[in-house]
């Protein structure tokens, strides 16, 4: 039963995709663009570009600086601070589990 139900699981997944491709190899040419339209696009083209450039550049973002906080971002990458030594009473080893 679980095998039927996978079977028809794939062939309704794989429909969609071979329709798809059954559109594409049969369906028709993209048409020639008329020398007007070709002016049209050329022209959106460098308002395009036009307006990338009025885009002012932004110092880089840090998304995590929130949660450092403002002080770590800023300071490069101190040493850590060394280990604290266990007293001599201290057990040494590992535990059990």
């Amino acid at each position: 039963m679980r095998k039927i139900a996978v079977a028809v699981m794939l062939a309704l997944i794989a429909a969609p995709a071979l329709a798809q491709d059954h559109v594409q190899q049969y369906g028709e040419q993209p048409k020639d663009k008329t020398p007007s339209e070709k002016a049209e696009d050329d022209r959106a083209e460098r308002a395009y570009q036009r307006s990338l450039n009025n885009v002012p550049n932004q110092k880089p973002v840090d998304p995590w600086g929130t949660a450092r906080g403002d002080d770590t971002s800023k300071k490069s990458a101190a040493p850590a601070k060394p280990a604290v030594k266990q007293s001599s009473k201290a057990k040494s080893g590992s535990t059990a589990n």
